[in-house]
């Protein structure tokens, strides 16, 4: 019989998180590297980690991450939506926590797409009078 697997997919600004939480020891791994490896800076591994914490599973489920496009915030924020999505399967209840605390938002700013005769969406080329 196979274990119970809980998946969720999580997006934030150009990243995609596609999300499994496995019965397990509470290890995280994203795309095949140790958790802590593939996000040195503190502050992302608190953001990743902040749905695990307030609906006390943590420890609980093996988190397997493969998340793809975007920077390393970008990233972080699209595991963190994709963790809070697959809890829900774990356990619907958690939906009042996660909502409160805002974790089950997707966060929809996005970068602006570059117009033509402009060098960035809004920045436009010097312009000379004569």
């Amino acid at each position: 019989m196979a274990t119970a697997q809980f998946w969720g997919t999580g997006r934030r600004k150009n990243a995609v998180a596609r999300v499994r939480l496995v019965p397990g020891s509470g290890r995280l791994v994203v795309n095949g590297r140790n958790f802590e490896d593939y996000f040195p800076v503190a502050t992302m591994r608190m953001v990743v980690v902040g749905p695990l914490k307030s609906s006390d599973v943590e420890g609980r489920f093996d988190v397997l991450v493969r998340v793809e496009g975007g920077g390393v915030a970008g990233q972080a924020g699209a595991v963190r939506h994709g963790i809070a999505r697959a809890l829900l399967g774990v356990d619907p209840n958690f939906r009042g926590t996660l909502k409160r605390l805002g974790f089950l938002k997707r966060d929809a700013r996005m970068k602006e797409r570059r117009k033509y005769g402009l060098k960035k969406a809004r920045k436009a080329p010097q312009f000379s009078k004569r």
